[in-house]
């Protein structure tokens, strides 16, 4: 599905963004991924998939001089990027009231700020070849009345934004968008939800569970891919139906 193609993904070590990597690498993709401060994780899984296929970078998506250093390395040592996976992003559960300004400029900035940086880097090469897809990792705490970090919400919900107006903007470049939304899994930030949210999403979803790092990395590759050609600008829930 993905032979021949060259996909970058950031924030590659977590329980999410592993799953990606290795999906797209099942796929037939050369993966290169990045890494913050989990040198060790991200060591071990470019073992794994092998070190011709996979390529792990220490990157900080707030550094703008270093997502377009690692934008030309990984294109000069596994080709070409046109695929893109803005996974990198942090939370934060504190209500409301506690909530510092430095929190939401934190919050902002990497979930937000941090994924325009990184497209400005990478789909620079989409534009000139004229072809590229990128996806970008929305939740649902942004698009549903739940009981989460406002600032998380908040920025997850300009994801969104971001995808169907750069969709729009790079269609005449052949180059596509799309977001995709997951609900409750069973790693990642859902780690950090209370039992008693839990229990009220759970009671709440039609299909009675929570979802897998693996299901969300599945879509994204089918989002990459052409055999999504006709799918663009769209903000893709999977969240077991809730």
């Amino acid at each position: 599905m993905l032979k021949g193609r060259t996909a970058f993904v950031t924030g590659g070590t977590g329980a999410i963004g592993s799953a990606i990597v290795r999906s797209l690498a099942a796929h037939g993709a050369r993966v290169a991924f990045s890494f913050h401060d989990q040198e060790g994780k991200a060591r071990e899984l470019q073992r794994e998939l092998g070190g011709q296929r996979a390529k792990a970078y220490l990157m900080d998506v707030l550094d703008k001089a270093g997502s377009v250093k690692v934008a030309e390395q990984a294109a000069l040592e596994l080709g070409p990027v046109d695929i893109l996976v803005n996974n990198a992003g942090i939370t934060q559960v504190m209500p409301f009231a506690m909530i510092e300004e430095e929190d939401w400029d934190r919050m902002m900035d990497v979930n937000v700020k941090g994924m325009f940086l990184v497209t400005k880097a990478f789909v620079r090469g989409m534009i000139r070849r004229k072809k590229g897809a990128v996806v970008n990792l929305g939740s649902l705490a942004g698009m549903r009345v739940l009981e989460v970090p406002v600032h998380y919400a908040t920025a997850k919900s300009a994801v969104v934004g971001f995808t169907l107006s750069l969709a729009r903007e790079l269609s005449r470049y052949n180059v596509r968008v799309n977001a995709v939304v997951p609900g409750l899994l069973t790693g990642g930030v859902s780690s950090n939800v209370p039992d008693k949210q839990r229990e009220d999403y759970l009671a709440h979803c039609t299909t009675g569970r929570a979802g897998k790092p693996e299901e969300v990395a599945e879509l994204v590759a089918f989002l990459a891919s052409d055999r999504a050609s006709y799918i663009n600008a769209q903000a893709i829930h999977i969240d077991g139906g809730v």
